[in-house]
């Protein structure tokens, strides 16, 4: 299987449980894995036989943008979703971290893996 991958995504949104992080936006870096056969786009060199990172990596900004979410946990789900719609892609794994919730660290977050059914 071949990945198509969307790296150091950074995107500013409201994410979190607590009352200052429902008001003030946060720094979310967000990393995506999409795996795809890339053999028929190789052969053609026609963006309509790709994955079009572009248009995934503008979704997954909205998306994050405006949702709100509480956790980083359904933030993911909900990335990962949108991933295994977008036409040849067969899985993916979703890294959301949050570069600004604990002090000292360089992030934390979540890392998860799903396949189409």
């Amino acid at each position: 299987m071949d990945k198509v991958f969307i790296k150091d995504l950074r995107i500013t949104g409201i994410i979190g449980i607590y009352e200052h992080e429902r008001t003030t936006p946060q720094e979310m870096v967000i990393n995506a894995i999409m795996l795809t056969d890339i053999r028929k786009a190789a052969e053609s060199d026609e963006i309509v036989d790709c994955v079009d990172y572009e248009k995934v990596a503008n979704r997954i900004r909205e998306h994050a943008e405006t949702v709100r979410r509480m956790t980083v946990e359904a933030l993911a789900e909900d990335l990962a979703r949108l991933c295994l719609e977008t036409p040849g892609v067969r899985g993916v794994t979703i890294r959301v971290e949050k570069t600004q919730a604990i002090r000292d660290t360089g992030s934390v977050g979540v890392e998860i893996s799903r396949e189409k059914a």
